[in-house]
């Protein structure tokens, strides 16, 4: 059995990394053997195109239908065309769920109660279940904070994602103070790192300063496969296993289950 680790990954900000990582975070522990499940929480729906898929589903197959009462976890699971890696699609519908269950006063508990259903009474045994939440700390993030077990922040090393990221963990404190309280930071990961920006050091400096050992060793470098692979519908790993992102990507998975095994010790 896997010890179900439900990872969400954050920035409250797009374009930083954050879908991308979870794609191939994901892919790469695949690779090492485990065995992962993506739930796509963003109505953007990237990590459902990343891999592959489709994402102007009937949306009563996707996250959507989950959280709004129609759907079982078990009757969305897709498979992908890679192995040890399923999804939970996402499409544009999702965008309407805030507005769609603002009387419902558990609406923040909606996901957590629907995947601890379905892990209790289904022989499922993931290792990993990585949630990749909107650009936004909007329910569907609260709801992603809730259920999850633990956080993966990415940011880039520029003067206002210092900024961003104590809004965050303002929000992170929050929910464990609340409704979580096991919820704590999994790791924060540096993403578009360009070592020749000084300001790039600087931020890196800062953030070892108030983070110590969250920040993972592992920096993702700009990249240009790594930007072209989605639109392949591939994870770099798969798209060009010898970028410098894939490699990256590849070192970080090795990092993860490390820190995972130490904290499992």
């Amino acid at each position: 059995m896997g010890n179900r680790s439900k990872i969400a990954v954050i920035n409250q900000k797009g374009g930083v990394g954050k879908t991308t990582t979870v794609i191939n975070l994901a892919a790469s522990l695949s690779i090492l053997g485990q065995n992962n499940l993506i739930i796509d929480l963003d109505p953007q729906g990237n990590a459902t195109t990343g891999l592959g898929l489709s994402n102007v589903d009937n949306s009563s197959d996707t996250i959507y239908g989950v959280l709004n009462g129609t759907r079982e976890i078990n009757e969305i699971i897709k498979r992908t065309q890679f192995e040890n890696l399923d999804i939970i699609t996402s499409n544009v519908d999702l965008s309407g769920l805030e507005v769609e269950t603002a009387d419902d006063s558990n609406r923040a508990f909606i996901l957590k109660a629907k995947l601890s259903a379905y892990l209790n009474n289904s022989r499922a045994s993931y290792d990993y279940i990585l949630i990749d939440c909107p650009p936004s700390l909007s329910m569907l993030t609260v709801n992603a904070f809730v259920a999850a077990k633990s956080v993966i922040i990415t940011m880039q090393c520029e003067y206002f994602a210092l900024e961003g990221l104590s809004a965050l963990l303002k929000t992170i404190r929050r929910i464990a103070d609340t409704v979580n309280p096991t919820l704590e930071i999994e790791g924060i990961l540096r993403t578009m790192y360009d070592p020749r920006n000084s300001l790039t050091g600087e931020v890196s400096s800062q953030l070892h300063k108030h983070f110590g050992d969250l920040v993972y060793r592992t920096v993702i470098p700009r990249n240009v496969r790594l930007a072209e692979a989605p639109s392949h519908g591939l994870p770099a790993l798969h798209y060009d296993r010898y970028s410098s992102g894939a490699r990256a990507y590849a070192a970080l998975a090795g990092e993860f289950v490390k820190k995972q095994k130490q904290a499992e010790a």
